[in-house]
Order: structure tokens, then sequence, then C-alpha cells
């Protein structure tokens, strides 16, 4: 995993043209997303045949993500981040454990940047598989150019969940994911691009990135 450096980023939310500006403690947060490879090793199934092991999990909900994490948590000894109660409604994250997470949607979108002022970190071709040149499909991780911490695809190939709620009084549990992906049009592929969901929801662009605090 990479470790990111501490420091500031301003979030913002266009639909209530609202901005706001929050501190980022370093933390660890896995170079690419997570894999079909890795995500069904750890479940302890089989990928099919003809699924691509390089490439990123999909349709995966929020729900399964942090199952997932503290999963991954157990079977390397680490400690547990999420408490997750008997009907899954609520979740509470311990974020002084050493297991693995979901980053915030500040750590995130502060990751994505690696310290650019833009709305990209370099030339979308180059950097992102999205609708224009995916040919509307996913793509192994790790094949476009990083940003200058180290980080693929953190635009494009894949949507990624983030912890936070969106909007509690207007959208109740519904959760942030970022980046866009390989079937995003162009300008839905930017770091301060926010979408949202209801953590059940799965669809084929959607995955997810690993994190940790330190």
């Amino acid at each position: 995993m990479v470790k990111i450096p501490a420091g500031e980023i301003e979030l913002r939310d266009d639909r209530i043209k609202a901005t706001w500006t929050t501190q980022v403690n370093s933390f660890l947060l896995a170079p690419v997303p997570v894999t079909r490879e890795l995500y069904f090793s750890v479940l302890q199934k089989t990928v099919e045949s003809n699924d691509q092991p390089q490439e990123p999990v999909v349709n995966v909900s929020w729900n399964d993500a942090i199952s997932f994490c503290n999963l991954l948590s157990q079977q390397s000894g680490l400690q547990e981040c999420y408490s997750i109660s008997d009907d899954g409604e609520s979740v509470v994250c311990d974020w002084g454990a050493d297991g693995y997470r979901l980053p915030t949607e500040a750590e995130w979108q502060y990751a994505c940047k690696a310290g650019t002022g833009g709305y990209r970190y370099g030339e979308l071709d180059e950097i992102a598989w999205y609708q224009e040149n995916s040919e509307g499909m996913v793509h192994e991780v790790g094949n476009k150019l990083p940003n200058a911490w180290g980080l693929y695809d953190m635009l494009g190939n894949v949507w990624e969940w983030c912890w936070d709620l969106y909007d509690v009084k207007v959208y109740g549990s519904y959760r942030v994911f970022r980046g866009g992906s390989w079937a995003e049009e162009a300008r839905g592929c930017g770091a301060t691009c926010r979408r949202r969901s209801h953590p059940t929801f799965r669809i084929d662009d959607l995955g997810f990135r690993l994190a940790r605090s330190l």
C-alpha cells in the first residue's frame, strides 16, 4: 500500500453550492482497486474461468465492501475497523483500528489529486478508461499512467465506494462513490465528481479500494 502524506483538501457539493476544508491525516491507500483475484480469494471462492483476475471487482455493494474489509483484516491478523449491527443497518468505524477499511471521501479526493490543483491529475486518455476509450468494458488495473503518488485508476475504470454518507436529511443511508468509470462520459471522470447510492446498490462499473489508518 502507498503511504499518503498528511495535508488538507477542499471538498465541495455543487448541489447545495457548499465548500469546506478538511484535514487529512497520513494513511495508507492501495495503489489499485480491489481485483477479482483478491476479492474471491479472500471470500474463498473461485474466479470464473471467463473472468480476468486482474480486473477490478464490480457488482459489489457498499455493504459487501465493508464486510470484505473486515474479513481481510481477520485473515491478515489485523483489528477489524467495522462494527456491523445484526440487521446490517448500523455500521460504526473504529478509526484507530489497524485493519482494512474504505477511504473517506476527503481521503479519496486528496489522494486522487496528489498535490495537483486541477479537475484531473493528467490527460484523461493517458490516465483513465472511460466511455470514449474503454470499448464498453472494464480493464485490468494499472495499465494507465498513475498520479504523482503512484496510484492507478483513481479516475475511470470503476467508480469507488467511500465511507461517507452523502446527505442524511435528503438521501438517508446513501453512501458516496467517486472517480468515474469505463462507462462514464469524460466530464464524470474528475477528482471532485460525486455520486451516491443505497449501500445495497450493485452495478457493473462500481468497485472499491482499500485504505488503512496509520
